[in-house]
């Protein structure tokens, strides 16, 4: 059994790695802005990007399915969700905040993928623009890391 610093386990070396992001346009100046975070973390995590596949969809409940057909290809190691869900005055934020991340995790547990789920759920426009850019970073971290990591395990 590795010890946890050695291997791969918790790095962020993203050299030869393939990774798929999948981005809503539904708020897509904040979508924009997470997804050019995430690039550019990707960049500065050696991520080729020639190894990256950049795709929208609609908005949030379309993300689930894109990350399915790209985890069915076999070609990714880990994908990204970006999307942008600011509450309203109806039960609809609830429904599209709850069933795209329980979509985007039963991808990941059924394609044993790793994916980083950068779907912002906020009260309001001023906390999305105020969570964009940090959370774009942090989704090319998360699957950067995951990658490694699954790339340990298996």
């Amino acid at each position: 059994m590795k010890d946890a610093d050695q291997g791969s386990a918790g790095e962020l070396a993203g050299e030869g790695l393939r990774i798929a992001i999948v981005q809503a346009r539904f708020n897509d100046a904040l979508t924009r802005k997470l997804a050019q975070a995430c690039l550019s973390e990707l960049e500065r995590l050696d991520v080729d990007p020639g190894d990256i596949r950049h795709v929208t969809v609609p908005g949030a409940l379309e993300i689930p399915l894109a990350l399915k057909g790209l985890a069915d290809t076999g070609d990714y190691d880990a994908l990204i969700a970006l999307g942008c869900i600011i509450r309203g005055e109806t039960y609809h934020f609830e429904l599209v905040a709850n069933e795209s991340g329980a979509g985007v995790t039963r991808v990941s547990l059924d394609s044993g993928i790793p994916i980083a789920n950068a779907i912002l759920t906020v009260e309001n426009e001023e906390q999305a623009w105020a969570r964009a850019e940090d959370k774009g970073r942090d989704a090319a971290r998360v699957a950067v890391e995951m990658a490694n990591l699954m790339d340990d395990l298996l």
